[in-house]
């Protein structure tokens, strides 16, 4: 699952793949909004956090697991 997020007053977004669902990533940043001086955290794929003080945050969006067609998808 692809993640991008947006910081503020950071001209480039983070973009995070991570084995996390939809569902779970969506649950993890509802809990750091909750919390007083929350902060979003998030594992990617390859075992590394990133941490983003709630206060911080611009966006977060998150893509869906689509599978893509393998060639050249034209018929001959």
């Amino acid at each position: 699952m692809e993640i991008k997020i947006g910081v503020r007053s950071v001209h480039r977004e983070l973009v995070v793949e991570t084995d996390l669902s939809a569902e779970e990533i969506e649950t993890e940043l509802r809990n750091a909004l909750a919390a007083e001086r929350g902060v979003f955290t998030i594992a990617d794929t390859k075992g590394r956090r990133i941490i983003v003080p709630v206060a911080a945050l611009g966006f977060v969006e998150i893509g869906e697991d689509e599978t893509r067609p393998v060639g050249f998808g034209g018929t001959l």
